[in-house]
C-alpha cells in the first residue's frame, strides 16, 4: 500500500515507518516543511492546524493513512483535522489508523479494562475519547477506520522509561510518581509498530484495539530498573504527585501516578499479535549502566 503517515518522525512513529517499509509498503510522511527530511524522501506537506492542507495530501493513489500525530490539545483544531482527513476516504474503503492511548480509560481497578469498558479520561486526554467515537463512526461511511490505544511504550531508548532513567541519573535514586502499588500497562515499541503493521493490513471497520503487551507493570520496579540503567544499584523511592506537578505540570503528573490494568488480548484474538519483546524490567537493567559523578 502507499501509506500517507502523520507524525512519521516520533518516537512512535519512527518505529511504525520501519514496521511497513519492512513489509514492503510504500510510506509517505506527511510534514510540516518538505526540507526537515531527506531531499530525495517523498513527502506530502501539511499541518494539523491547516485542514485544507491535509485534505490535500490524502490523494487518490494513497490507500491508507495512519495518524501518529501528538494532538494540538485544541479539541475544535483536532476535530476540523480529522474531518479533513477522513473526507477524502469516505465511500472508499480505504484504512484510517488512529492513535490514542489508555490514559482514555482512567484508573480501572483491579480488572483488566477491555476494550469495552467505559471511559474516563483524565485530564491529559480530556477529549480524545470523543475523537475516538468519531473515528469509528467513519466506518458507517465506508472507511476502514480503526483505533489503537498504546500503553506506556518502552524500548530503543525512549519513551516514559527513559526519562525515568534520566531522573535517577540526576537525583541519584531512581522515582515514581504516585503510590507504590501504582501499575501501568505496557508495551515495547517494536511490538507496537507490529500491531500498526497487522492493523492495516487487517483490522475490521470500527476495530478499537489496545495495543498493550504487559497488563500490569509495577512502576516502582520500573523505577529501580531506571536506576540499575542509570548505572545506580536499584534503588527507587517515591516522588511526591505535588513536587512532580511543579516540575512536569500536573495533567502529565497526574497520569503517570495513574494506576491501570488493561487487557491487550483482543488484538492477540482477532489479528494474531504476537508480542516478543523483553519484558521492560529486563530491557532496562540489561542498558550498560551509566555513572555518576
Amino acid at each position: 500500500m502507499k501509506v500517507l503517515v502523520l507524525g512519521a518522525t516520533g518516537y512512535i512513529g519512527s518505529a511504525v515507518v520501519a514496521r511497513l517499509t519492512l513489509d514492503g509498503h510504500a510510506v509517505v510522511p506527511l510534514v510540516k516543511d518538505a526540507a526537515s527530511l531527506y531531499p530525495d524522501v517523498p513527502v506530502r506537506v501539511g499541518d494539523l492546524g491547516d485542514p485544507a492542507s491535509l485534505r490535500a495530501a490524502v490523494t487518490d493513489d494513497v490507500d491508507a493513512v495512519i495518524n501518529l500525530a501528538t494532538p494540538t490539545g485544541d479539541e475544535a483544531v483536532d476535530t476540523a483535522a480529522l474531518e479533513a482527513l477522513l473526507a477524502p476516504l469516505r465511500g472508499t474503503g480505504r484504512a484510517f489508523v488512529y492513535t490514542s492511548g489508555v490514559w482514555v480509560l482512567g484508573a480501572t481497578g483491579n480488572a483488566p479494562a477491555t476494550e469495552d469498558a467505559d471511559t474516563d479520561p483524565i485530564a491529559i486526554v480530556g477529549y480524545r475519547a470523543r475523537i475516538e467515537q468519531r473515528v469509528l463512526a467513519a466506518a458507517e461511511d465506508d472507511v476502514r477506520a480503526v483505533v489503537i490505544r498504546p500503553g506506556i511504550v518502552y524500548g530503543r531508548d525512549g519513551g516514559i522509561p527513559a526519562l525515568m532513567t534520566g531522573w535517577a541519573g540526576e537525583h541519584g535514586t531512581g522515582r515514581y510518581v504516585g503510590p507504590v502499588a501504582t501499575r501501568w500497562p505496557m508495551v515495547h515499541i517494536d511490538d507496537l509498530a507490529e500491531l500498526y503493521a497487522l492493523a492495516l493490513n487487517k483490522a475490521d471497520a470500527g476495530d478499537l484495539l489496545h495495543g498493550v503487551a504487559w497488563e500490569s507493570v509495577p512502576v516502582a520496579a520500573v523505577a529501580a530498573a531506571a536506576d540499575i540503567a542509570a548505572g545506580g544499584i536499584g534503588r527507587a523511592e517515591p516522588w511526591p504527585l505535588a513536587e512532580a506537578a511543579e516540575v512536569l505540570g500536573a495533567p502529565f503528573a497526574e497520569a503517570l501516578a495513574l494506576d491501570q490494568v488493561v487487557s491487550g488480548r483482543r488484538a492477540v484474538d482477532e489479528l494474531g499479535w504476537q508480542p516478543s519483546r523483553p519484558y521492560v524490567l529486563t530491557e532496562l537493567t540489561s542498558i550498560p549502566g551509566g555513572t555518576r559523578g
